[in-house]
């Protein structure tokens, strides 16, 4: 296998820590250009790229190996890169439980950038939570994090959620998703640009409206893997004040989570080349500004 130099290799200022070799290998393998099933250089290699020594690579790969990417790891031949759990995938869990560990293993890549299309935010926000409070545990340390986040514009007449009876002048549903829209979109802000101040890293959050609702949430991680859930519609009752809303809702946090990395072979990196594309069309084509107020 070639290696190409990077910009992280010694230039005579300093020598890089095992975590930070670490670091570089894990985005190659996020990226693609390590694919399960291929070799590493070897460690001769790998201390010649990095301008380090021997020991501080098998430091390094050992700590790729404690978090299951590397496997066939021996001292007679460069390990490989592991396939990924099969049980994992075949068992796709709901967005509320699957999505936290996906940030948090995105958020241990030195550059992070995550695109989302939802019809709320309320799963995403709360799922943040977990890579937040390993950064704050100083257990990650991303240098930069880039958020951007496609949701329905308030001006639409919304798919869903919908009363059951039709819409009227005054629509009760509309306002109560909006309303926890908006929040979702507050909180989401402040508890990401507060890392900026608190720990010092480049912190972008940005928001596009739509001008439909979307059936699917898709959530990119790092350009490397595509998460997609299914919007179940179901007729529900919510108790709003001293009303009792009737309404067809869709409750995303129960959908099942499918993921897709481009590790895993062609299929998957193509599906999560075409839904980047998706996203990156609809962010600079038909979204508008997304008017909070």
């Amino acid at each position: 296998m070639v290696v190409t130099q990077e910009n992280v290799a010694v230039n005579g200022s300093r020598r890089l820590s095992p975590q930070e070799i670490a670091d570089v290998l894990r985005d190659r393998i996020r990226a693609g250009d390590l694919k399960a099933g291929d070799r590493l250089p070897t460690q001769a290699e790998l201390a010649e790229e990095f301008g380090v020594e021997r020991g501080t690579v098998r430091q390094a790969l050992r700590a790729l190996q404690d978090d299951g990417l590397l496997s066939n790891v021996s001292k007679g031949s460069p390990p490989r890169i592991a396939e990924p759990s099969a049980s994992a995938r075949s068992e796709p869990q709901t967005t509320m439980v699957g999505l936290a560990p996906r940030l948090a293993d995105a958020f241990s890549a030195p550059h992070v950038r995550v695109d989302a299309a939802c019809l709320t935010a309320e799963t995403l926000m709360l799922a943040l939570g977990e890579p937040v409070r390993l950064i704050h545990e100083g257990r990650i340390r991303p240098e930069s994090i880039d958020v951007r986040i496609l949701l329905p514009s308030r001006d639409i007449n919304l798919a869903f959620p919908v009363p059951v009876d039709g819409r009227g002048d005054d629509d009760p549903v509309h306002g109560r998703w909006l309303a926890q829209r908006n929040a979702q979109v507050h909180v989401l802000q402040h508890n990401l640009r507060a890392l900026r101040s608190s720990h010092g890293i480049d912190v972008r959050v940005a928001f596009r409206a739509l001008p439909f609702t979307p059936p699917i949430k898709l959530y990119l991680l790092n350009g490397a893997e595509a998460l997609i859930a299914y919007y179940m519609v179901t007729r529900r009752e919510e108790e709003m004040a001293d009303v009792t809303l009737d309404m067809y809702d869709a409750l995303g946090s129960d959908s099942l989570l499918f993921s897709f990395e481009k590790r895993t072979g062609q299929r998957d990196a193509a599906f999560v080349d075409q839904s980047q594309k998706w996203f990156d069309a609809l962010w600079e084509t038909i979204t508008t500004d997304l008017t909070l107020s």
